[in-house]
């Protein structure tokens, strides 16, 4: 929203909007990663065969 056309939010709207976004989000880091991301993360970590320190296994 442009300052231009008169239809910026007030400080108070401002801080309230951010008070929910802030619970909303606080809520969800609490949740954690689930162990099913966790796994696959850890798949992706893991060298595939073939790949080896000097390039090989089909990676460019």
């Amino acid at each position: 929203m442009s300052e231009a056309s008169g239809s910026t939010l007030g400080s108070d709207i401002q801080a309230k909007i951010g008070q929910h976004l802030r619970a909303m989000y606080d809520d969800v880091v609490r949740q954690g990663v689930p162990d099913r991301f966790l796994d696959l993360l850890a798949k992706l970590d893991q060298p595939k065969a073939g790949d080896g320190p000097d390039g090989e296994g089909g990676r460019s």
